[in-house]
């Protein structure tokens, strides 16, 4: 089998919400149901950056898709995470995505990067595992604390992701604001390489953990995470949809302590004016029964007793709400 893979440019988040304001009733995108004949079969799946966990996510999910449920074709793009799927699944030109719970909170809202542009057509499929925010730097660059983040050129996350959220979120819970730094809009891969090249001082990004890319760091250069304050890291999550979030010594092999962060949840989301009732079950139903072919360490996250994390206000999809209930979870 072979998974077909197509690269779209990305949104800026500006770009990204004139557009789902221009689109909403043009597309069918404003009502939350979808007719019997808008629902296809051959579905896109918005993943992230090369880099991160969200892009090779998803493409072994494509795969267990396809091969697991009968008459479906998934593509599987990299693209700029959370804001970008969210909007092209707005939009009726992708179907399914993995986004950051907070960003798919703040799209049905119609808050934050969607203010004025509310997204009704979003179905939640499934929470996968928890992703923190990593505050990472290298030895010698005099940040010990976020706080110590004054002043430096600080990776802030890709456009349309939702790390610039999480970013935004710490560095203001230190009284840095715009101005304070320079930033650098950077995908995850992008930003390390920064950093390893001392272009950057600290890059802040979003990432289930642990994820390999960081590992490759360590392994040329001396890394550090940034702990969080206890004290600001629960003050945001009071404020927030974040939740405070230990990142254990175990999961690097640089970490000698832990390293208090903020978290959100990891989920697939499904439009459910293109992806029927019927799919949308199998899609569910094929993401816990094969958790356990994915080959990432995120695998052993997967299941049940996080499939609801970080829902919040985003409605389940139809075909969701029926296995979820079969399944006695809800």
């Amino acid at each position: 089998m072979t998974i077909r893979r197509r690269t779209f440019a990305t949104l800026g988040p500006l770009t990204a919400l004139g557009l789902l304001a221009a689109c909403g009733s043009e597309n069918g995108g404003g009502d939350g149901g979808g007719d019997e004949g808008d629902f296809v079969t051959d579905l896109t799946l918005g993943t992230g950056g090369t880099g991160g966990v969200y892009y090779p996510l998803g493409g072994e999910y494509a795969a267990i898709y396809e091969a697991n449920i009968d008459d479906v074709s998934v593509s599987y793009t990299d693209s700029g995470a959370s804001v970008e799927n969210i909007g092209k699944i707005f939009q009726e030109e992708w179907q399914l995505g993995i986004v950051q719970s907070d960003t798919a909170n703040s799209a049905v809202a119609g808050s934050g990067e969607f203010e004025g542009a509310q997204v009704d057509n979003l179905g939640w499929i499934a929470g996968l595992y928890p992703e923190a925010a990593h505050i990472v730097t290298l030895a010698g660059n005099g940040i010990e604390n976020p706080a110590d983040l004054a002043g430096k050129r600080i990776a802030v996350g890709d456009v349309g992701s939702g790390t610039r959220a999480v970013s935004d979120a710490i560095l203001a819970a230190y009284d840095i604001g715009e101005g304070d730094y320079e930033p650098f809009e950077q995908d995850f891969a992008s930003s390390l390489d920064l950093l390893r090249d001392n272009n950057i001082d600290a890059s802040v990004f979003v990432v289930g953990t642990p994820t390999g890319a960081l590992g490759d760091l360590a392994a040329t250069n001396d890394v550090a995470l940034v702990s969080v304050d206890e004290d600001k890291a629960e003050q945001v999550a009071a404020e927030s949809l974040f939740d405070v979030y230990t990142i254990e010594p175990d999961a690097y092999d640089f970490l000698e302590e832990p390293v208090v962060t903020l978290s959100v949840a990891a989920a697939l989301v499904a439009s459910t004016t293109q992806v029927s009732p019927d799919l949308a079950y199998e899609i569910t139903k094929a993401t816990f029964e094969h958790a356990d072919e994915i080959t990432l360490a995120q695998s052993d996250l997967i299941g049940h007793d996080f499939a609801l994390s970080g829902q919040g206000d985003v409605p389940l999809h139809p075909g969701a709400e029926r296995y979820y209930e079969e399944e006695g979870l809800l």
